[in-house]
């Protein structure tokens, strides 16, 4: 049991009796470099509460780094998340994918050769638009890990008790199916049409494949087969967290919710450029899914509600909170644009990233520190303005129990 208290009152005072933090889960989705408005509001929680957890950590894509991170942290939440904004903060386009303009054109090139070069030649060795070592050497360092690409901060938190189950999903390009590789102790594992769980010691290799953006990324191998992002085929991104037995599910999505006149407006003049329509897919991909999830989740606690618990079986309620941005993350995204490394910021402009409004796609590759460092504000300022419902949320099995 934890006591919580509140540290942004000058005279901070418990807001809640002792709180049982065993059936909290995160679950952390996708969005590339966006993944710095999550760590923004974590540590706005963390400030708050400065003694929260989760014991349960589910991750997707950018959400996998993060996750990752949080599950190796040895010392306090906001301690790990001081470290984490402090990594994100140090990103630069150049440690995420090569961005001379020789790696770019080449592998532009070499797109050009596969597609109209009808099989000949070496095209098949092209596997991706950038080349994201960078970005491994980047993890390693910053993840801790051994020589194996294990991450001992994860296995001693689990042992210690403050970790029940980490989990990162991936999609298996071999088999088309959805993976979710969880390292945990006494926690039954699971299969559903197009998706399974696999037991497994979590290591860089799970995290990099998790993050590999199709196309864009390449991607990796894990045992025989190649996977690549994670929100590709998990239809259900809330579920990992539910078979581990989460009775509470605090989710942070980096899709700004548009009012119907805003959704309403063209962001494009003309036929939509290839930026625009990948934009469209990818946010299909990585940030919708979330959305339906929680809709479904909800129904479904609706309808439990209204059964006893003799009818509810193994089944259970479910509590969600849903954290999103104030802001249109894509259209903050072209006020940056300008700063881009210029042999990329060429390639992004050849997509018609200038002729929208809303760049999503831009959005997930912009990591650099002015972008980065907005993001993070904002993640910081949207939670402080939520704290009536966080605070409602993080007592609420307290007030269950009591009832």
């Amino acid at each position: 049991m934890t006591t919580l208290t509140s540290t942004t009152n000058k005279d901070p005072v418990a807001l809640y009796a002792p709180i049982d933090c065993t059936d909290l889960a995160l679950v952390l989705g996708g969005g590339g470099a966006r993944g710095a408005y999550q760590v923004g509001v974590l540590r706005a929680i963390a400030r708050r509460y400065p003694e929260v957890a989760f014991p349960i950590l589910t991750g997707v894509s950018a959400g996998a780094v993060n996750t990752a991170h949080i599950a190796s942290g040895r010392g306090p939440m906001l301690t790990t998340l001081d470290d984490l904004v402090r990594l994100w903060l140090s990103l630069t386009p150049d440690q995420v994918f090569r961005v001379d303009p020789w790696t770019l054109s080449r592998n532009a090139a070499r797109w050009g050769w596969r597609l109209f070069g009808g099989g000949l030649g070496r095209a098949e060795r092209v596997r991706a638009l950038v080349d994201t070592a960078p970005l491994r050497e980047f993890l390693t360092r910053a993840l801790v890990t051994d020589a194996d690409g294990t991450m001992p901060g994860i296995e001693a938190n689990i042992a210690s008790g403050k970790l029940t189950a980490v989990a990162l999903s991936a999609t298996d390009y071999t088999t088309a199916q959805s993976v979710t590789w969880v390292q945990g102790e006494s926690i039954e594992m699971w299969e559903r049409p197009q998706r399974k769980s696999v037991r497994t010691r979590l290591t860089l290799d799970h995290v990099m494949a998790s993050t590999a953006l199709p196309l864009l990324f390449p991607a990796i191998r894990v045992g025989r087969d190649w996977y690549g992002d994670g929100g590709i085929r998990l239809t259900a991104p809330l579920s990992p967290a539910v078979h581990l037995g989460a009775s509470r599910i605090l989710t942070i999505s980096t899709r700004y919710d548009r009012s119907r006149l805003e959704a309403d407006q063209p962001q494009v003049p003309g036929y939509p450029p290839p930026a625009q329509v990948l934009g469209v897919l990818y946010n299909a991909i990585f940030l919708d899914l979330i959305d339906q999830d929680v809709a479904r989740l909800e129904r479904m606690n609706r309808l439990l509600e209204r059964l006893n618990e003799a009818q509810r079986g193994s089944m259970r309620v479910v509590d969600i909170l849903v954290i999103r941005p104030s802001r249109d993350l894509g259209r903050l995204a072209y006020e940056y644009e300008p700063r881009l490394p210029k042999g990329f910021r060429f390639l992004t402009r050849g997509l018609g990233t200038r002729r929208t409004a809303s760049p999503d796609i831009l959005s997930l590759v912009m990591f650099q520190e002015d972008y980065l460092r907005r993001l993070i504000e904002l993640g910081e300022a949207d939670a402080e303005a939520e704290w009536e419902r966080i605070d409602k949320f993080i007592a609420s099995r307290r007030e269950r129990t009591a009832a």
